[in-house]
């Protein structure tokens, strides 16, 4: 195996890993309605590795999993976020370009999970409520973790991304 297969392997486990920690960490609010899934922060990553997206998908899968989610929360939370991981490392030459435009790449993620995650909310969890009602608390909620923590996370890795070699 080379050195940039087992570094896309390396990257993309890390970062599962970590999703997976954060979200269990956050306990119930980062399940349910209003949610803050401060692992959705580390969809920016997108933005500098593409080992991110199987990564995001995977950790996703994964945290959903280990919270006993439902199966359509399983498999639709976690294409919402591969769906905004892939839009996120589409959009990579805009968020690194500019100087200001991080949160540029949290644009994506914010966007994905607000339109699929309330279908899953009020039809898979029977959550009471309409799709707007809970597509405004995941918009909210995604801002929150993607387009505050993310951006910040951002802003961060683009500093030091020589230094961490991603």
């Amino acid at each position: 195996m080379n050195n940039k297969k087992l570094l896309f392997i390396t990257q993309g486990a890390v970062i599962a890993a970590l999703y997976v920690v954060l979200t269990v960490a956050s306990g119930p609010l980062a399940s349910y309605s209003p949610q803050v899934r401060f692992s959705e922060a580390l969809c920016v990553m997108a933005a500098f590795t593409p080992a991110a997206i199987p990564g995001l998908f995977i950790g996703c899968a994964l945290a959903n999993w280990f919270t006993q989610a439902s199966i359509f929360d399983i498999v639709f939370g976690s294409l919402a976020t591969l769906i905004g991981a892939v839009g996120t490392y589409l959009l990579r030459e805009i968020a690194l370009k500019f100087k200001w435009s991080g949160f540029i790449a949290s644009i994506p993620p914010i966007l994905a999970n607000t339109i699929i995650i309330p279908f899953v909310l009020v039809y898979a969890f029977h959550l009471e409520g309409t799709l707007i009602y809970h597509a405004a608390w995941v918009a909210l909620g995604e801002i929150i973790a993607c387009g505050v923590l993310g951006t910040g996370l951002f802003y961060l890795l683009k500093k030091y991304r020589d230094k961490l070699k991603i």
